[in-house]
């Protein structure tokens, strides 16, 4: 990951930039600021984009100090629905691994399966795991704005499910994974996309050769109108998390709709799966939401095993900005033996 990225992703971490929604220029100039939502997303009232991290690119390939692994697949050409593709290093064909499908974040705005953290991300949880993963790819706000990125997830859901019956056209998949032992993933916006997976798979998956055995969040971005713990204290953060939702989604009813706020959900006791792992960091506003979700979780009804890890002293996502770090690698194997369960 560059410098430059991960001192952006520092500065998000700890919450000190100045978030400016509306900042006007001119009335009619063709440089007026639409919305700024740094270090994210800034888009002008001429119709033009401009974003400030998650924009690199590293090709799929065999990784020289894992020896996973990768390609990209087309899901949806037309919606430019993709995926890549992870296998372990000593996958064998008889023997089947848990299959995980994961959901990148970046705010709904920016990022890719494909960019330098997800990619080295994934190489490196694939093989610690010993897991095939599929990576997916949706599109981003607000060219596509929400609910595109849960539909387009959805689609890349059900297509990676379609090889459960070996008819599928990726021999990685229908050759080496169990889809018995099933397994979503996110971190930030996409915690937010894979528990909202993991609730359709909950009404609407019922082969008995697919099942979807945990979830793990890893700072989730859940949000909501009424404040919980100590959120009200970082004026900042709410700031930044209310502009991302209502920006990202900007037809929907409001910071309590269930996508982003699962505790208004009346259908949560239908999450699709029987044990939920999710991280937090100690120093990241959003915590108190990962927090939050075990307790609605737990009321609803849903039969299942609920943790929360919060890790003192680490900001939002601390594993993926700097993934050597002590504690970014004690995750990791924690990831790793959740899965293998």
């Amino acid at each position: 990951m560059s410098g430059k990225n991960s001192s952006v992703f520092f500065l998000l971490s700890t919450y000190t930039l100045h978030l400016l929604l509306t900042t006007s220029f001119a009335a009619n100039s063709d440089n007026e600021i639409l919305y700024d939502i740094y270090p994210f997303i800034r888009v002008y009232r001429n119709g033009t984009i401009q974003r400030f991290i998650g924009q690199g690119f590293l090709p799929a390939s065999t990784d020289p100090r894992t020896g996973v692994q990768s390609k990209d697949v087309s899901i949806a050409k037309d919606l430019n629905v993709s995926a890549r593709i992870y296998l372990p290093k000593n996958a064998h064909p008889g023997h089947k691994i848990p299959l995980l499908i994961y959901y990148h974040g970046g705010g709904f705005f920016t990022e890719s399966a494909f960019s330098p953290t997800y990619h080295n991300h994934m190489n490196s949880l694939v093989a610690k795991a010993n897991i095939v993963a599929v990576s997916v790819n949706y599109r981003l706000a607000p060219e596509h704005p929400l609910p595109i990125a849960y539909q387009d997830s959805w689609l890349a859901l059900k297509w990676v499910f379609h090889h459960s019956s070996g008819k599928g056209g990726q021999p990685w998949l229908t050759k080496y994974a169990d889809f018995r032992r099933v397994y979503l993933g996110g971190d930030s916006a996409g915690g937010n996309i894979a528990h909202n997976m993991a609730i359709r798979v909950g009404l609407l998956v019922s082969d008995p050769d697919i099942k979807v055995k945990g979830m793990f969040l890893n700072c989730p971005g859940f949000w909501g109108k009424r404040r919980v713990g100590n959120e009200s204290a970082d004026s900042n953060r709410v700031k930044l998390s209310e502009a991302i939702w209502l920006h990202a989604y900007p037809n929907i009813t409001g910071l309590d709709d269930p996508l982003v706020n699962p505790g208004m959900d009346p259908g949560l006791k239908t999450l699709g799966c029987r044990r939920v792992l999710v991280y937090v960091g100690g120093n990241d506003g959003l915590r108190f939401r990962g927090w939050y979700y075990m307790q609605v979780l737990k009321r609803s009804g849903w039969d299942g095993i609920v943790k929360v890890v919060e890790v003192k002293g680490e900001g939002h996502v601390f594993n993926l900005n700097n993934p050597t770090t002590p504690k970014a690698i004690a995750m990791l194997k924690a990831l790793a033996s959740f899965i293998n369960q």
